[in-house]
Parts: C-alpha cells; structure tokens; sequence
C-alpha cells in the first residue's frame, strides 16, 4: 500500500491553516517566516518556491532573503541576528547547502533557537536527545506523523535507519525510540547490510544513492519510508527500488509524493509552534 505523503500534508496543512487563523484573530497579527537564501543553487530555488506557496496557503507570510554566493560568513551571521531581533519575524531558515566557505552548523546556531523552525541548531537538537520540548527536525517529524496517519503501528517494532546525518538520520532514531521501537542505525561501515535490513518491521532509508535499497534488504510485509531524493535517467527516484520493493512491503512511500511534502508541512507547524513560544 502506498504511503501518500502529499495526501497526509495536504491534511496537515488544513489542521494548520485553521491554527493560524485562530492565532490572527487573537493576535491580530501576520505570523512571518524568513527564508535566508546564499547562491544560485538550482534545487534551493524549488525548495524555497514550494516553501512560499505552502506558507501562503496556511496563511503564513513567508520572507525570502536572498544574498550572493560570495558574500562573507560574518555577514550572513549579521544578517540572521538582525532577523533574531525583529519581533515581527517569528521563524528563521537558511536554506541548505550555503556556499563551502561558510561553517554550515555556525550558521545554524546563529539563528534563536525560539525561532529555528528546522530544528537543526544544536540546543535544540540537545533538548531532542535529552527528552525535553523541543523543534522537531522536520522530516523525522513528518515521517512520525504520516506513520500515524495510516496507524501504523510503531511501539515494539523493529525499526532500522538506514543513514545517520544530523538532519534526519539521527533525529529520526531517537523519534522513533520516543515511540517505544526497538531502533538499529545503519550507515556505510555497517556490515552486512542487507541482513540487518531484512529483520526490520520498518525501515527509513536515507543514504543519498539511487534506488540502492532492494528486494534483499526487505522484509515482506515490512514498512518502507524512503527519504532519498535523486535524479536517474528515468527522472526522480528515491534510495529505494520502489517498482520492485512495492511488490513485498505491506506500505511504501514513493519519490516524489512521499517524504517531501511532509516535510514542508512540518517547517510549517513548528513556525507556528515558535509563534506561540514567542507569545509566552
């Protein structure tokens, strides 16, 4: 069965569009988001276009900075402590990747973590691990709501990560650890792979390499959430096989309509919920 992340989103998006509306008629104000973009990268402009469309619908005012490749880190940090200090702006990203001569996590941790609607900084990423409220790095975030959605269940399971970045790898073990699974986080160095993929109930790919995940690493019946984004010669493709996997995995999201569109509801969601923090 197929797990229709736009269809979930699409749900999300209403929930929040009704909160915003809700928080504008007790404020009586935009909630307004700033996206700090550096370069002319081709991929951040889609990411950034879908962003502005998303934020409209639910009635959030989306800011786009846009700043040339070759202007200095301390400028860029500048920048984003400005934005830190507007009380009109109540959520800040800096769209990745920012140029190779710029410290990405510096960057990131510049930004107040009350208004760091990624939940990449490392306070808020340290309050994740620690147990305590924090802002969900969004696609991890995302995933545990379309599993959800679908009532999937989670507690007990045997789940497997398969990557192990700071932006869904890690996030998304400890997410599901919080949901009482029993958690295994794979990566390059993992050995035998495909056998430790093969005892999972669920498994998130997220690795970066073209439908590398087949019908040897998956149990049948097994969840399957694939949050590669790549590009072959037939076009879009995920980390998975997903024409063949599709054929064993009792769910499966596909590339595009899976993972993507849940997570631009998750940023969001948590522009909100750093709205209501900055009102407290």
């Amino acid at each position: 069965m197929i797990l229709d992340g736009k269809d979930c989103a699409a749900k999300w998006k209403d929930e929040i569009k009704n909160k915003v509306l809700e928080l504008n008629n007790i404020y009586n104000e935009e909630i307004t988001l700033a996206i700090c973009v550096v370069g002319d990268n081709e991929a951040s402009k889609i990411y950034v276009r879908n962003k502005v469309k998303a934020a409209s619908y639910v009635g959030i005012t989306a800011k786009v900075y846009k700043y040339e490749s070759d202007i200095t880190e301390e400028y860029l940090l500048e920048e984003i402590e400005k934005l830190n200090k507007d009380a009109s702006v109540h959520g800040i990203i800096v769209q990745l990747p920012v140029p190779k001569h710029m410290h990405e996590q510096r960057i990131i941790d510049t930004i107040s973590p009350l208004k760091d609607v990624d939940g990449f900084s490392t306070l808020n990423k340290g309050m994740l691990f620690a147990g305590a409220e924090a802002i969900l790095p969004a696609t991890p975030y995302g995933i545990i709501k379309l599993l959800k959605s679908y009532n999937i269940e989670i507690s007990g399971k045997e789940a497997l990560v398969i990557g192990r970045s700071n932006i869904v790898g890690k996030p998304m073990a400890h997410l599901l650890l919080q949901e009482n699974a029993t958690v295994t986080v794979a990566h390059s160095k993992t050995k035998d792979l495909p056998l430790v993929s093969k005892r999972a109930d669920i498994v998130v790919v997220a690795i970066g390499r073209a439908k590398m995940i087949t019908t040897e690493y998956i149990k049948p019946g097994a969840v399957v959430v694939d949050v590669g984004m790549n590009r072959d010669s037939l076009g879009l493709c995920g980390d998975v096989d997903f024409k063949n996997v599709s054929n064993i995995a009792s769910y499966i999201t596909p590339v595009p309509g899976g993972v993507g569109p849940l997570t631009i509801a998750g940023l969001l969601e948590n522009t909100v919920k750093t709205y209501i923090l900055q009102k407290k």
